[in-house]
């Protein structure tokens, strides 16, 4: 069995492999990745699902900081903010790679 410091880094990304498993979360990633910055009404209407769909889906990407919001006037516009997420991701690996091998 791994290192304590390697389940406990597989149990923080749990939330995080759970968001990124869903293929409409993947789509709203690469179509923010695309535009950089979007509202909800504009992410449905690249997309077939509807704007309480998608704003439930990006309520979970924002729980774990994969997207981000600002608000200017009535708008409300959402951008990707992969960096905090990345560096989770790469403390696992590197963990992995330190006590796994």
């Amino acid at each position: 069995m791994g290192s304590k410091a390697a389940i406990e880094n597989f149990r923080t990304c749990i939330p995080l492999f759970q968001a990124l498993s869903d293929e409409y979360r993947q789509d709203i990633i690469l179509l923010l990745g695309e535009k950089e910055r979007l509202t909800v009404s504009e992410i449905a209407e690249q997309s077939k699902l509807s704007r309480p769909a998608i704003s439930h889906h990006l309520k979970i990407l924002k729980q774990n900081h994969l997207v981000s919001v600002e608000q200017q006037g009535t708008k409300r516009y959402y951008f990707l903010t992969l960096a905090p997420a990345l560096e989770q991701l790469k403390a696992l690996i590197l963990t992995i790679e330190a006590d796994c091998n």
